[in-house]
């Protein structure tokens, strides 16, 4: 879990529309995570709003969902899972949620769009379970000309360039069809399109129905951080419930680093499939429990902490003009809780 490339992840975030209403956006499925109480909880009495999308590496937080382990810690949570990745971002944005995840390239974006914006916790790095899809594609000149689906956000942005650059291409060199990372993956095992960016739990199976390979992933790389946000006035009148938060969500994840079989099925259920594919698919991912959290992630010295990362990911997002003005990685995260837990 804790040995990660020094090549540190380049990004993720959505390329939202402006408008930050999410009316036209598809409804997330929410449940609860409730029991009476703590009396130390301050805001037990009003939920906590917590959310994930479709990524392999938040099963910690599904396990903690369905095993009651917020409830454990005094804590009422609202779980929403999304879809989309750019739904997520929108109900963020515009104040629907307390707590999320995302990829840390998503939370630059955002961070530009509200510099309230905090990064609270380093969630995972991708190893493997991002990737691209090809079919009778041996090396990235044969891409040329090709259709492509991706969803417009920049981490998938920059995983393509990533393999494109290889050839000396760029995304005008191909024809690319914007589409969220389950439908490129639907797309590409239908052979609608010859290239498909995606990530598990849609990678592998769409690989093996659309009879192509994946050409190229995160694998080695560590591209890819994902983290949990929060707005900087949630974080000062919410400390002891997010230490409660993370205490459940670290409970959780040494179930699912230790191959717990109950824990593997819940996480599976949320997902869609089956524990023993949790398992596998969790390979191409190297989580991050709140030991690591304190020893690594925010450590400036440690070549594999998420500041790291973020140097990588900020200055991506300036170069793609995803954000208009170079951002300061110190403004981007909080390591307060963390380091108090």
């Amino acid at each position: 879990m804790l040995k990660l490339s020094t090549v540190i992840r380049l990004l993720c975030v959505a390329i939202v529309s402006l408008t930050l209403t999410i009316a036209c956006a598809q409804q997330p499925n929410t449940t609860s995570s409730s029991s009476s109480p703590s009396s130390s909880s301050p805001s037990a009495s009003q939920p906590i709003v917590s959310a994930t999308n479709n990524w392999v590496g938040y099963a910690g937080h599904h396990v903690a969902v369905g095993k009651n382990f917020f409830s454990e810690q005094g804590l009422t949570v609202q779980d929403q899972f999304f879809q989309s990745v750019s739904e997520e971002i929108t109900a963020f944005l515009a104040g629907k949620l307390d707590l999320a995840w995302f990829t840390s390239g998503d939370a630059v974006q955002m961070a530009a769009k509200d510099p309230s914006i905090r990064m609270i916790y380093l969630v995972d790095y991708s190893n493997g379970s991002d990737g691209i899809l090809g079919r009778g594609i041996k090396s990235p000149q044969e891409v040329k000309g090709k259709t492509v689906g991706r969803e417009n956000v920049l981490f998938e942005k920059i995983l393509l360039e990533a393999y494109l650059k290889k050839a000396g291409l760029t995304e005008k060199d191909v024809v690319i069809k914007d589409m969220a990372a389950a439908d490129a993956a639907t797309a590409f095992a239908a052979k609608q399109v010859d290239v498909a960016v995606t990530y598990e739990p849609y990678l592998t199976n769409a690989a093996k129905q659309g009879g192509g390979e994946v050409i190229f992933s995160t694998k080695d790389t560590n591209l890819i951080a994902d983290v949990i946000v929060a707005k900087d006035s949630f974080i000062k009148a919410h400390q002891a419930d997010i230490k409660a938060y993370f205490k459940a969500i670290d409970k959780a994840v040494d179930l699912v680093v230790a191959g717990d079989a109950e824990s593997l099925k819940i996480a599976g259920k949320k997902l869609g499939i089956t524990g023993d594919e949790v398992k596998q698919q969790l390979s191409g991912a190297k989580l991050f429990d709140l030991e690591g959290n304190k020893s690594i992630a925010f450590d400036k010295k440690n070549p594999n902490s998420l500041i790291g990362n973020l140097e990588l990911t900020a200055k991506g997002a300036y170069d793609f003009k995803i954000v208009d003005k170079p951002l300061k990685v110190e403004s981007l995260y909080d390591d307060s809780i963390v380091k108090a837990s």
